[in-house]
């Protein structure tokens, strides 16, 4: 088993920070790939990212929410021009480097949505992804 960084990720990239493996990539380009994606191939399960990842995306494969409840204010990420993520994000990372997403939406208190997609996406990411074959 592996984690998946699900659309619940603003790119901070404290998780490629603490990867012990550097299974942990940045998506580029950022319109098409705005996440950070995790090397099913080479990551070791050890968690370290789970715990430091600000927004709580990473989950365990098989633990990957098919109803996540927002708490409310959460926002996720899809390539731009996503139906429905026209909201911008301007923010931080780890590192205090400037971060800017234009295609975010912001979860409602209570709003339940599927995040099992990202499970196809991260693997995606890696078969055909063009920041990982850049």
């Amino acid at each position: 088993m592996t984690h998946v960084i699900t659309s619940l990720c603003l790119r901070d990239g404290g998780c490629a920070t603490v990867c012990p493996v550097e299974c942990i990539i940045p998506g580029k380009p950022e319109d098409k790939w705005p996440w950070f994606y995790i090397d099913a191939d080479t990551c070791i399960d050890c968690g370290a990212c789970v715990a430091e990842c600000p927004f709580e995306a990473i989950f365990p494969e098989s633990e990957v929410p098919a109803a996540y409840k927002a708490k409310g204010g959460e926002k996720l990420s899809m390539p731009v021009g996503t139906a429905g993520f026209a909201e911008v994000y301007d923010g931080k990372n780890h590192n205090g480097e400037p971060v800017h997403l234009e295609g975010t939406r912001t979860l409602a208190a209570g709003e339940t949505v599927d995040l099992t997609f990202c499970i196809e996406t991260n693997a995606e990411f890696f078969k055909s992804g063009p920041g990982y074959n850049a």
